[in-house]
């Protein structure tokens, strides 16, 4: 059986964002199409820069010159890493349709193509350092933009984290301090999830985290918490509960490429960072109609 193709997962409601994309860069009159026409002409996609880099956006890519009228053929698969300067695809249709859809498809291309080639970093950075748990993303997205990412980062192949408010319950520190305490968070927050929600917390040091798993939080999140301590604690809190609770530890908060081998120790189940997904740097495309044939 082949590997499933993450653009199933995709939603019904992901073709009109495309169409609300094209919108929005033509919202009058193309002057520049009025130039060239309808000459059917060929196009390549290259993927450019200094460095290898993982493909990832092409669903995207496709249904935006779909509703241009144009076809692409793809010459390098999703999440496949390729060398620059590489032909991944080419493009056919009519010339102004194609320029249509140039730069919306590019800007796609290099945000995804970005966050997927530093997820895939990341994650091969702390394998190599022995870590055998979850790498996840944030919900530190674009607004409007957050699929693309959240489908990025999956292509990358780390976690995707929740989605959004209704995905998981997260309880932060304003959540616990508006309601007076991490105990009376967690009953609050249990009484209207029910089971079918995990219920992540957010804690400052061991004391709120006892008080957490105590409480019944399914995942405690360690924010900013490093180091030495970040081990002790965890090991400590592991062998207090061990056969009473079950729960996960995330470190979160401040994690770069920098201090990430101290961040990725076993004694933590799911290292979370929005290094993965905010001011990645961006894969450089372009996109090249040939000239035709005599």
């Amino acid at each position: 059986m082949s590997s499933p193709n993450l653009e199933h997962l995709l939603p019904p409601s992901w073709k009109s964002q495309v169409q609300a994309w094209l919108a929005e860069d033509t919202p009058s009159f193309d002057y520049g199409g009025y130039v060239v026409g309808e000459a059917e002409r060929e196009a390549y996609l290259l993927g450019k820069g200094g460095r290898p880099a993982v493909l990832a956006g092409s669903p995207f890519v496709t249904e935006i010159f779909a509703q241009l009228g144009c076809t692409v053929e793809w010459h390098v698969k999703e999440g496949e890493t390729f060398e620059p300067v590489k032909r991944v695809a080419t493009v056919r249709g009519k010339a102004r349709y194609l320029l249509l859809g140039e730069r919306v498809a590019l800007n796609l291309l290099a945000r995804a193509s970005g966050i997927a080639t530093m997820s895939k970093k990341i994650k091969d950075l702390a394998r190599g350092y022995g870590f055998e748990g979850i790498i996840a993303g944030t919900r530190k997205t674009t607004p409007g933009f957050r699929l693309v990412e959240k489908y990025a980062m999956l292509v990358g192949g780390i976690d995707a984290h929740r989605h959004d408010l209704s995905s998981m319950i997260m309880l932060k520190d304003n959540h616990i301090w508006s309601s007076g305490s991490i105990t009376a968070a967690i009953e609050h927050a249990r009484a209207v999830g029910g089971f079918s929600l995990l219920l992540d917390v957010e804690v400052r040091d061991e004391a709120e985290a006892d008080e957490a798993i105590a409480a019944g939080a399914d995942i405690i999140m360690l924010d900013n918490i490093e180091g030495d301590e970040l081990v002790q604690v965890a090991r400590r809190l592991k062998e207090k509960w061990r056969g009473q609770r079950k729960f996960l530890f995330e470190t979160s908060g401040g994690i770069t490429e920098a201090n990430l081998q101290e961040r990725a120790i076993n004694e933590i189940d799911i290292l979370s960072t929005s290094v993965v997904h905010q001011s990645v740097p961006h894969i450089d495309f372009s996109l090249k109609i040939q000239m035709p044939k005599n």
